[in-house]
């Protein structure tokens, strides 16, 4: 990957693509469901790695997708754009193929979901043929709300060329001088599914003679679906065909799924002492192996450890530990577990009130429920996922 000019030379930002890195975009993206979302993964795929390499070396610090890249085929499947952290802000790029792009134009999903939105928008058009990626501006997602025009019918909201903020320039500048400036309008909450319309909504949006689910509904319902990250990776799987990838017994029990092991999970030795548990018992239950994930929190590592606690598979025991020799989990820190559609229950967190070794929950679970993890304060490219028994009779 080479950079063209740039921000400080130029107002306009020009990005080329070497053709291995075409090729491997492409392959990265036949994971995808039907061939529009195919398209949809590679024109994406081909502006993050040309742009956030270009802000890392323009602007001297990390440039990181978010939520994660394993959640990234999750986006595409089912809409354009993708996310960016940079320096404290959310830099959402919306990819355009159009040869006389003349305008920024952006899903509704990115503006009006409220854990979506960002505080910038950069119109990026992709030449793939010629192998050039070009910035043609941004704008604040204030901005697209209020001088934006809505388009109902595919759900969007445009600006303009003319109105774009061309000179990238101003957003080294709005990022050194003004960092607390409002770049984000009000949008309100969205109103929560119940279990069952949620299932009901991926079982119909999934089929694969649906071309463009996010049209299918209202935006209200459509946006609480996509808005819960579980919910989202469901849907995005099951169009890809894919088989259940979040079940705690399989992962166990044979191979961690592909998405379990590009998003962090992976099986480790267990010892009951390191986990918090009350007894040995737990050691023979869970086989000698329990299931963790790597944390970053406030630049610090931790681990999540999931363990089963009783012999059936039914019970079992989340664990929050630090990853410093001699380290603990600092006062405030909160472990906590919830239902699917994202409701609390009797003994479903645990507080740090003082520094403490570990934040533990144990929690029962049927064959059918599924169940969400949260620590607070939220680990670097957290995304909800909903855990389950699949598989358990």
């Amino acid at each position: 990957m080479s950079y063209g000019s740039g921000v400080f030379e130029s107002t306009q930002v020009w990005l080329e693509i070497d053709e291995p890195s075409r090729t491997a975009a492409w392959q990265s993206s036949r994971a995808l469901g039907d061939a529009a979302s195919q398209w949809n993964g590679y024109l994406n795929r081909l502006c993050v790695q040309a742009v956030q390499g270009w802000l890392q070396e323009d602007y001297g610090a990390p440039a990181a997708v978010v939520p994660n890249a394993a959640a990234l085929p999750s986006f595409w499947e089912l809409v354009n754009g993708t996310a960016i952290a940079l320096a404290g802000r959310r830099l959402i790029l919306i990819p355009s193929e159009a040869i006389d792009a003349d305008e920024l134009r952006v899903p509704q999903e990115w503006v009006d979901i409220p854990n979506w939105l960002g505080d910038y928008y950069l119109a990026v058009q992709v030449n793939e043929d010629e192998g050039w990626v070009r910035l043609n501006g941004f704008a604040t997602h204030r901005q697209l709300k209020q001088q934006g025009h809505y388009d109902w019918r595919d759900r969007t909201y445009s600006l303009a060329d003319s109105e774009l903020i061309a000179d990238f320039g101003v957003l080294w500048v709005s990022q050194q001088l003004a960092p607390q400036e409002a770049t984000r309008a009000t949008v309100p909450n969205l109103a929560a599914l119940p279990i069952a319309q949620a299932e009901n909504l991926i079982e119909r949006l999934s089929h694969p003679s649906l071309i463009n689910p996010r049209l299918a509904i209202p935006f209200a319902t459509w946006g609480a679906l996509v808005g819960h990250g579980g919910w989202r990776q469901r849907l995005a799987e099951r169009r890809q065909g894919l088989p259940e990838q979040r079940s705690l017994l399989q992962w166990l029990r044979s191979d961690l799924s592909d998405w379990a092991q590009q998003a962090g999970w992976g099986q480790v030795a267990f010892q009951p002492s390191a986990a918090g548990a009350r007894g040995d018992q737990l050691g023979a239950d869970a086989g000698g192996i329990a299931l963790s994930r790597r944390l970053e929190i406030a630049e610090q590592p931790y681990e999540l450890l999931i363990t089963p606690a009783d012999t059936a598979g039914r019970v079992w025991r989340f664990t929050l530990r630090s990853l410093v020799t001699g380290g603990s989990i600092p006062a405030g820190f909160v472990l906590r577990l919830l239902t699917e559609d994202l409701q609390p229950f009797e003994g479903n967190e645990d507080r740090a009130e003082a520094a403490i070794d570990s934040l533990f929950i144990e929690v029962a679970l049927e064959p059918d429920e599924g169940i969400v993890w949260e620590v607070e304060p939220a680990p670097e490219g957290y995304d909800r996922e909903i855990l389950n028994l699949a598989g358990l009779p």
